[in-house]
């Protein structure tokens, strides 16, 4: 027991939010908000018989994460199979880039990236051959 079965990401502008997330990742969302009482709406992220999980955007409920500060959180990692153009996306869509594409040595490509809400976020290539 104790898997990660759900996210959330705290947003002020849940209309851009979802328009980066689907347009960066391919998330789709679906309105919850009449179960949560607030500005809710649940993301899938994949297809049911890919590994991860799914979650939410909700209304952040106070000040957003200002710039430089010490990560108070966790941050999700989303898997991709193109490092390059999914960077692009981001970029293109308002995300700005926190820790540039680094190698896991035999094993993948990694970075982080800040959405346009200022939450950060990682992205991970798996490729045997990154050095």
């Amino acid at each position: 027991m104790g898997k990660v079965v759900h996210f959330e990401i705290h947003v002020s502008d849940m209309e851009q939010a979802k328009k980066f997330y689907g347009e960066v990742f391919g998330w789709t969302f679906e309105d919850w908000s009449e179960y949560a009482g607030m500005p809710y709406f649940g993301a899938t992220t994949g297809n049911r018989d890919e590994m991860g999980i799914n979650g939410a955007l909700m209304q952040r409920q106070g000040p957003p994460p200002e710039p430089n500060q010490a990560l108070n959180g966790s941050v999700c990692t989303m898997g991709i199979a193109d490092y390059d153009s999914t960077e692009a996306k981001i970029l293109e869509n308002g995300g700005k880039v926190a820790l540039p594409k680094y190698a896991l040595p035999g094993m993948a490509w990694q970075g982080y990236y800040l959405d346009p809400e200022g939450n950060i976020f990682g992205i991970h290539q798996p490729d045997q051959n990154a050095k």
